[in-house]
């Protein structure tokens, strides 16, 4: 889960670094967010062969759960899947814009949103150390901001379009709850297989998406926001062009591709062998990974705040989520032991057997009921 989950945004950025000959002849970065975003979505069909592979195996071993349905209607997941191309598009896009480890950082803002849809939109009540929690991880928001801020300049990034990017990771972040919301909503009660419906939202995903690279051609912007030759709003002609001129792109976008797959396959297994603490440790890891790989490669310089931002996020997120902090200060007798279970009052502490799929899908950590199972390019 470490390896893979770290290998999807590094190998974005990677294809983002590598200039390439495009259908022009002309030698240039590949910029193409919503062309990747295709790919992550193809990455998130690939889930639907292990599914069946699950499912075939179960059933000629007679251990199929009786919990999962099949028999759903797959549209139920199409609104979800739009928000989750919409959210991954404007990742990939200030992706483009920004560092990768600030990248990950960012995406912990989605747990800001996700709190306050659920009190507003699914009536649920926050406790006073999830708001506490959240406070914490706006706080280190802030500071991951300001250090981007500080080294725009001194690293290969130029700062305003640091900042740009740092904005629309955090405004993506708004779509994705959203999405968490309208699953929470309507598709948690049909019980979908994870990995069934992780394909179906990379199904739906990549042909919208696809189709929507057509007007997108012929829309131009400035510059600055699209960068290509033509400066047209993504020219999936001139991307497709570079990845046959660069075996570098060519192996950074399978690598987005199988990367997302076998992620999204590897966090259902440790939240289902392990716990949703374990994968919230896990997930930081990777975060560390992300940083420590951009440091070595150049693609950022050292920054002492961004040390204190990922502190104060690991902070906030085990608040919110009432793990590692707050059972440790309990076991040790400094804080008071919860008097009773409480209804969970995240939007994300759904029935087992769908929680983990767009925990997954989202790269958020959530607890469900059940099964102790823990939310995008």
């Amino acid at each position: 889960m470490v390896i893979t989950g770290s290998i999807n945004t590094l190998s974005t950025k990677w294809a983002d670094n590598t200039e390439a000959i495009g259908i022009k002849n002309d030698k240039h970065l590949f910029n193409h967010p919503f062309l990747q975003a295709c790919g992550m979505f193809i990455g998130e069909m690939l889930c639907f062969f292990p599914f069946l592979f699950i499912y075939i195996y179960s059933k000629r071993t007679h251990t199929v759960s009786s919990n999962q349905n099949i028999k759903f209607n797959p549209l139920i997941l199409f609104l979800p899947a739009m928000c989750d191309m919409t959210a991954t598009s404007t990742m990939y896009f200030g992706l483009t814009m920004t560092f990768p480890s600030s990248f990950q950082m960012l995406r912990g803002a989605v747990i800001i949103f996700t709190g306050l849809l659920s009190v507003a939109f699914l009536n649920r009540k926050l406790s006073n150390q999830q708001w506490i929690g959240i406070l914490f991880i706006i706080a280190g928001l802030a500071v991951v901001g300001v250090s981007d801020f500080i080294t725009g300049k001194q690293g290969s990034q130029d700062r305003n379009g640091v900042i740009t990017g740092d904005l629309l990771i955090i405004a993506a972040q708004i779509i994705a709850a959203t999405q968490m919301v309208i699953e929470e909503k309507f598709v948690t009660k049909h019980n979908v297989p994870p990995l069934l419906a992780v394909g179906f939202e990379g199904l739906f995903g990549f042909v919208v998406l696809s189709i929507l690279l057509i007007p997108m051609y012929y829309i131009v912007l400035p510059g600055k926001f699209a960068p290509n030759p033509e400066h047209r709003f993504e020219d999936a002609l001139d991307g497709f062009a570079q990845l046959g001129n660069s075996w570098i792109i060519r192996l950074a976008t399978f690598g987005n591709i199988f990367s997302i797959s076998f992620f999204n396959f590897a966090g259902i297994s440790v939240t289902k062998e392990m716990s949703a603490t374990t994968r919230m440790v896990l997930d930081s890891v990777r975060t560390v990974f992300i940083w420590a790989f951009s440091l070595a490669v150049g693609w950022q310089v050292f920054h002492y705040l961004q040390i204190i931002g990922f502190i104060a996020l690991i902070v906030g997120m085990c608040l919110y989520y009432d793990i590692i902090i707050t059972p440790f200060l309990r076991s040790k007798g400094i804080i008071a032991g919860k008097k009773e279970e409480e209804p969970k009052t995240d939007v994300a502490n759904n029935e087992a057997n769908h929680s983990d799929y767009y925990a997954v899908n989202n790269e958020v950590v959530h607890v469900s009921d059940k099964q102790n199972l823990v939310e995008d390019p």
